[in-house]
């Protein structure tokens, strides 16, 4: 057993003043963390206990959208009644992940800070970037099923897990941050990176950084969207592609549209042209392939992922003619 320290803060300046040091990770629900310590492939020093802090609340923006509390938990945010109506999308994803006892201890912000489940991230005795930098990737030339089709480097190919982030990236959610110097709002089209030469960095989180909210905008595609997960079972398995779309109609034509993909890249993936490819178009099979192959032009697989490319097609060929068919969401 490795040996670390455990401190429970009080206040979030005490809990960025303790995460300055190198070696110290935040914890709250440790649904994943504690998996990652107990496999040996995370070795933090020191644990900080940001579970009793006071930013588990869901409440109104004064732009008309919701402040979702980093430390809710996920069962309380996917079941809270403004979430279910004005976001029935982000309810659904949510829902979609993990186990229902998971997502009574997982928060919203630690769900933002997921690691890959790439099994060569988990398996210590394998070459992996992200793990050990320089040391190679096991993935490329090895067993690349679940792994990335876009947005992928020669130095790793993992994806990103989240559910609910791929519904955040769609609905173009904002992370409020704090840290040591001072408080910051960041798009989340800009949150997680791609790997390029440093996949062991999924963030753009400084040291120290804390997350403490994220903002949803007013809109929420409430009328048509929906959350679509492909994935190897029915319940408690990472997607292989998931889609989340959204559409705002002027009868049979597209105004606006938001269309993210989960499973497929290192991050949430959003493409503007193939949003925009919809944009007063009529809602047909035709046109949402269409905006599909523009959003898959440069999908790449690899020996054991080429299927995920038809995959993601059809997936979101299926999510927008629901999206588009959906007129309210009923309740989880």
């Amino acid at each position: 057993m490795r040996s670390f320290t455990y401190a429970r803060a009080d206040s979030a300046a005490d809990a960025i003043g303790r995460a300055g040091a190198s070696g110290t990770a935040f914890v709250a629900g440790g649904t994943n963390l504690l998996d990652l310590m107990k496999a040996d492939v995370l070795r933090p020093d020191e644990l900080v206990d940001i579970s009793r802090l006071p930013l588990d609340r869901i409440e109104e923006t004064a732009e008309g959208g919701l402040r979702l509390g980093a430390l809710a938990r996920n069962a309380d945010t996917a079941y809270d009644e403004r979430v279910q109506t004005r976001y029935p999308m982000l309810s659904k994803a949510i829902l979609a992940g993990a186990s229902a006892q998971l997502r009574n201890m997982a928060t919203n912000g630690g769900n933002l800070l997921q690691r890959t489940r790439c099994y060569y991230f988990y398996d210590t005795a394998t070459p992996c970037n992200k793990r050990e930098p320089g040391s190679g990737c096991g993935a490329i030339g090895g067993v690349n099923r679940i792994h990335a089709i876009l947005g992928a480097s020669d130095q790793c190919i993992a994806v990103h897990p989240s559910d609910l982030c791929v519904a955040l990236a769609a609905l173009d959610a904002v992370v409020q941050v704090t840290g040591p110097e001072g408080e910051r709002s960041i798009p989340f089209a800009e949150f997680h990176r791609l790997p390029g030469d440093r996949p062991e960095i999924d963030t753009t989180l400084q040291p120290g950084d804390l997350v403490t909210a994220i903002d949803l905008p007013a809109r929420g595609f409430a009328e048509h969207s929906t959350y679509l997960k492909i994935r190897d079972r029915a319940s408690y398995a990472f997607a292989l592609v998931s889609v989340a779309a959204g559409l705002e109609m002027d009868g049979g034509t597209i105004r606006e549209a938001r269309l993210a993909l989960g499973g497929v890249a290192h991050k949430p993936w959003r493409d503007p042209e193939a949003e925009a490819a919809l944009v007063g178009k009529p809602a047909t099979p035709d046109q949402f392939r269409a905006a599909a192959r523009v959003l898959l032009r440069d999908a790449k697989g690899h020996e054991h992922n080429s299927f995920k490319i038809e995959l993601a097609e059809r997936a979101i060929v299926r999510a927008l003619t629901e999206a588009a068919e959906r007129k309210g969401a009923p309740r989880p």
